[in-house]
């Protein structure tokens, strides 16, 4: 008999989420996670002595459902709101904040409320399909049908106007989308942020920016060092195994009466450990070409996967402080702050990524968690974290620590002209480039999600068909990372609705 019912691989936010559904289902279940602690891009880590930061620096759309599925409150992990400003190089900002929008002017402001009334119906309209798995093409079975016309109800239920409109919109670029209802430069830069970041996208790219607006305007914020160490105890609560520094080298298919099955995996040390399934957070090529390997699957398949776009277009600067920045016009470092003055700055600086280039004049959020959260850094200290966009996994000339060096005194150097006196308190600096994040979390591509969030890798195309629904086409093994529907961010919906499948 196999020594557990379930091994996870990566304890990621999703992996953990999973783990604590299937533990709660009275499975034996196994996690490990090559890294020394868990958490994933949510992990908090010592980047300089006495300093913790994670990459994810903030949780804005985690499930609800999830939450209150697990009990994450009671773990610690308390809903939070977070400000959202817009950084104008002067004393005026715009600053979105519990619904309304200041500083664009009263026109703008008066513009955002119908604008959000109208976002938020759509957005509302899809967020129960993010807790669903999605019906596989060309399924006619009871349940898949039923899944598509509940999301069919929903969109009917909006009304003919406005269901003309939701389809219009979700196609368009996100410029064209905020210039048809703002003045302000730095409002429309503002707006537009939430459907670029983290990925390959600009303001006047089309497919995906508004759709991922929507997405992300569903779930609940928080910290993300909160979030991490709630998924941690849930998972252990409901009696997982979470087994840290123990990096997989391959999953293990063995022959059975049904044929050939993942059976369990080989870790780097050459432990063999047995389960009745193997659930990958990992990303879909990962899983597939490095740690299965593509003699079990599909050519057709196997191409589909090789062809998943998943370059990684931000960077993460961390900056150990001496004291707590002052942003020109700020009372305090708030929230997110967004340095980008208009939406030709976010286009201009992914022109220069997407021939392999960094921006002279990058374009970042910035968040100060050590404000909410004084266990990042000494007393009377603080972190600064940046994502810094764009930045190309693939650089053209490579990436060499010169290389490094430069983006990241440029990034510092764009954040200076906001916070003046910020030179003078940095006591460390680190960059990360996605080629980095790549080598340090294994996440192919440094991408954040894992696979591009675009349309043609969304909903039942998410990695691919034959892997849409969690299982894959190894019996055995599934998927439950944020490559796989409904996608990236700190969400925790992939591990829900793969803990699911598993449990069917």
């Amino acid at each position: 008999m196999p020594e557990y019912d379930s091994i996870i691989i990566g304890a990621g936010h999703n992996g953990l989420v999973c783990a604590a559904y299937l533990g709660r289902a009275g499975q034996q279940v196994l996690v490990l996670e090559a890294a020394d602690t868990p958490g994933g891009l949510a992990a908090t880590r010592e980047f300089h002595p006495g300093f913790r930061a994670s990459v994810a620096h903030s949780v804005n759309h985690f499930s609800a459902g999830v939450a209150a599925d697990l009990d994450l409150e009671r773990h610690g992990f308390r809903p939070q709101a977070h400000a959202l400003t817009g950084l104008d190089g002067g004393r005026r900002h715009v600053v979105l904040r519990d619904g309304n929008l200041t500083g664009a002017g009263a026109d703008d402001a008066a513009a955002y409320a119908d604008y959000a009334r109208l976002l938020q119906r759509f957005a509302d309209a899809l967020s129960p399909s993010w807790l669903k798995t999605m019906p596989r093409i060309g399924s006619s079975s009871l349940g898949d049908l039923s899944t598509f016309a509940q999301l069919g109800f929903r969109l009917l239920r909006l009304g003919k106007a406005d269901m003309r409109e939701f389809l219009r919109i979700t196609s368009l670029p996100a410029r064209d989308l905020v210039d048809e209802y703002f003045d302000s430069a730095l409002a429309k830069a503002l707006l537009s942020w939430d459907g670029l970041i983290g990925a390959k996208l600009a303001p006047r790219s089309p497919n995906s920016a508004v759709l991922a607006m929507l997405y992300r305007m569903s779930g609940i914020g928080g910290s993300v060092g909160a979030l991490a160490t709630a998924l941690l105890r849930a998972a252990e609560e409901a009696g997982a195994e979470i087994r840290c520094g123990a990096a997989v080298e391959c999953i293990l298919v063995r022959a059975g009466a049904q044929g050939l099955a993942a059976t369990g995996v080989r870790l780097d040390d050459g432990t063999e450990i047995e389960a009745s399934r193997i659930i990958s957070a990992t990303d879909p090529r990962r899983t597939f070409v490095r740690l299965l390997g593509v003699e079990y699957l599909d050519i057709g398949f196997t191409n589909r996967i090789r062809r998943l776009r998943c370059d990684g277009y931000v960077a993460k600067l961390h900056l150990a402080l001496a004291g707590l920045p002052s942003f020109d016009g700020l009372a305090a470092p708030d929230g997110r702050l967004v340095i980008a003055p208009d939406m030709d700055a976010i286009e201009f600086a992914y022109d220069d990524a997407k021939y392999g280039e960094c921006s002279k004049n990058p374009v970042m959020e910035i968040t100060v968690p050590s404000i909410t959260d004084t266990s990042l850094a000494p007393a009377g200290q603080h972190v600064l974290s940046a994502h810094v966009m764009y930045v190309p996994h693939a650089l053209k000339a490579g990436w060499s620590d010169a290389a490094r060096d430069a983006i990241r005194e440029r990034a510092i150097d764009t954040i200076a002209a906001y916070a003046p006196g910020i030179r003078g308190q940095i006591v460390h600096a680190e960059l990360l480039t996605p080629f980095d994040l790549e080598q340090r979390y294994r996440v192919t591509g440094g991408h954040w999600h894992h696979a591009e969030f675009a349309m043609d890798q969304l909903l039942m195309m998410r990695p691919t068909y034959e892997a849409a629904q969690y299982a894959t086409p190894v019996p055995g093994l599934y998927l439950c990372g944020a490559g796989s529907h409904p996608g990236g961010d700190l969400v925790g919906a992939a591990g829900h609705n793969a803990a699911r499948e598993v449990l069917r």
